[in-house]
């Protein structure tokens, strides 16, 4: 069960406390200290999968890991933009319980037999909060830059890409559980 992919996914796991840790110190040192460490655990999210998939290593520990990683990773270091002022609480409750819901369907939907894959918008969000996070951790201006904004019109997109996946993971559960009921096949 632990083979090399499930060890790099642990490790994104384990690089969420670091990334807030330096977060927590602020300072255009540590920020960046803090963006090359999420870059980092980004990079182990493609890792992960690219080796699981060559190697043949794919494993039910794995596919659960995996989405649990990018969730323990992002939603920490929003939770720690909103201690620090640099993201609207309310923009990361609503990604919070988005991911919240998104998990709990995928729990039932195993228990129903149903396959919930990531939809293109739900990838697209994924990659556009990592994309948004890095600037925004950058919160101090780099070689004369401000790249904070750039960091916050992305975080909206996310946003609504997050919205917009959230509502396709309801309904494509709701549409295949209800044809399961109506066709005999669950209690």
């Amino acid at each position: 069960m632990l083979n090399l992919a499930n060890k790099i996914t642990l490790l994104r796991i384990l690089m969420a406390p670091l990334v807030v840790v330096l977060l927590y110190f602020q300072g255009p040192v540590f920020c960046i200290l803090a963006a090359l460490a999420f870059i980092f655990a980004a990079i182990t999210d493609w890792a992960d999968g690219y080796i699981a998939r060559r190697e043949n290593m794919v494993t039910s520990m794995g596919k659960f890991l995996d989405p649990l990683a990018d969730k323990v990773l992002i939603c920490s270091v929003l939770i720690m933009f909103v201690k620090l002022g640099w993201a609207p609480a309310w923009v990361v409750i609503i990604i919070v319980c988005r991911e919240l819901v998104v998990t709990g369907l995928r729990a039932m939907a195993i228990d129903e037999g149903i396959v919930l894959a990531a939809d293109r918008f739900g990838k697209a969000k994924t990659v556009l909060q990592i994309v948004a996070i890095v600037p925004l951790m950058l919160h101090y201006p780099l070689f004369g830059l401000e790249l904070w904004p750039l960091g916050e019109v992305l975080l909206y997109v996310a946003l609504l890409l997050a919205l917009i996946s959230g509502i396709n993971y309801c309904y494509y559960f709701y549409r295949h559980a209800r044809g399961k009921v109506q066709t005999g096949k669950s209690a």
